[in-house]
């Protein structure tokens, strides 16, 4: 079953020639896709390419006298939960941000009822003309939600932004472009992935975190709309670019970094398996022997110690057991004064894509969950913003 349909805008944009790969994206994920272009994308693409490729007729011609009514455009948007201009060329983004309608495209966008998403892409002098950002946050204050550009090199050799962005960052913000803002103007933390501890200069003692949950956490943070800030150690994945990443190996780097923006977050999801414990130093390599013994040292207790300080800073946590996994959970939201834990047996968990976990508050409300960690991670988003909407209407009333 199809998810969503997109109305899919092409411009004249040198970019135009992603478009198709864009529209296999799209209807991997199930949606299904309507492409509009304009006259001028058709001398970058050829609209016979994006109708075979998204399996519809697409559309350039405002005076159809197919659609019956006469109305296309108007058709067109009432059925549409998402307008989609990607690429976007200056004169388009001009276009929208003066109200003009010559075109079936910018005829759509004016009469929309659903969101409408631009992704820019551009020669850098033209996306850093003044007139040209003077266009962009003027969509801006009208609503219209923009994607990219990025940095880099240009099809003509120069290189800055007005690169069109990244296929990962597109679909992220074609999601979040449909969903709640839930999470708007917060900033949420979050860790995520193993650590790992010298033994010596040559080998490390850590753990079989993947840290697929905190990427799915991240990304379910910036679809509902927060400021994310991933402290990322040992992982088997890649941050996309919209998420601010901050890399940290060890304990010591991860207590230095969590503590450091801790003081600008709204919300801190501790999803990272730390290291409790380190090797003692040891300079240089250990030899070969039958028999070695390291030397392990108890490390502090980060989201402990952000627990016993921390009262403006909705914490929650994550406890990998063995064992008694609501019972051990729950010792530790109270041990940590957390807001919330999520809890998961290590078994069902670690280096797997679906797991089960227990969801607990401070009310004592537990929530069994089974899934993919995709999934689990946007129901853990939304009981978060469950708890801390109703923390602050309470500080509010008292």
């Amino acid at each position: 079953m199809l998810k969503k349909k997109i109305l899919l805008g092409v411009t004249g944009s040198i970019a135009a020639y992603k478009t198709a790969d864009l529209i296999r994206q799209l209807r991997q994920n199930d949606y299904f896709v309507q492409v509009i272009m304009t006259k001028s994308a058709k001398e970058f693409i050829t609209p016979l390419t994006l109708q075979a490729l998204s399996g519809n007729p697409v559309l350039e011609n405002m005076w159809d006298s197919s659609e019956g009514n006469g109305m296309a455009h108007i058709n067109l948007s009432r059925t549409a939960e998402l307008i989609l201009i990607a690429p976007s060329s200056a004169n388009f983004i001009a276009k929208l941000a003066h109200g003009n309608a010559d075109d079936l495209l910018s005829n759509l966008c004016l009469a929309r009822k659903c969101p409408l998403l631009v992704a820019p892409a551009m020669n850098v002098e033209m996306y850093d003309n003044h007139a040209t950002q003077r266009n962009i946050n003027t969509i801006k204050k009208d609503g219209i939600l923009i994607s990219g550009p990025e940095s880099g090199e240009h099809a003509c050799g120069d290189h800055g932004m007005g690169r069109f962005i990244n296929f990962e960052t597109l679909m992220l913000d074609v999601e979040k472009s449909m969903v709640k803002n839930l999470f708007k103007g917060k900033n949420i933390l979050i860790s995520s992935g193993a650590t790992f501890e010298k033994i010596d200069e040559a080998r490390v003692i850590t753990n079989l975190s993947s840290g697929l949950m905190g990427l799915n956490l991240a990304k379910a943070a910036y679809k509902f709309g927060a400021e994310v800030t991933v402290i990322k150690g040992k992982s088997n994945y890649n941050f996309p670019s919209c998420i601010k990443t901050i890399e940290a190996d060890n304990h010591s780097q991860m207590q230095k970094f969590v503590n450091a923006e801790i003081v600008m977050s709204d919300i801190y999801i501790s999803a990272a398996a730390i290291s409790d414990y380190k090797p003692k130093p040891v300079y240089g390599k250990i030899k070969k022997k039958s028999k070695i013994t390291i030397d392990l040292l108890k490390t502090e207790d980060i989201l402990g110690t952000i627990g016993l300080k921390n009262k403006n800073t909705f914490l929650v946590g994550f406890a990998a057991e063995s064992e008694d996994l609501e019972k051990n959970a729950k010792k530790k939201l109270v041990e940590k004064r957390l807001d919330m834990i999520v809890g998961n047996l290590i078994k069902e968990s670690m280096g797997k894509t679906s797991t089960k976990v227990a969801i607990i508050d401070k009310s004592g409300e537990i929530k069994l969950q089974v899934g993919t960690k995709t999934d689990l991670s946007l129901m853990i988003l939304e009981h978060i913003f469950k708890i801390y909407s109703k923390e602050k209407e309470n500080e509010l009333i008292n």
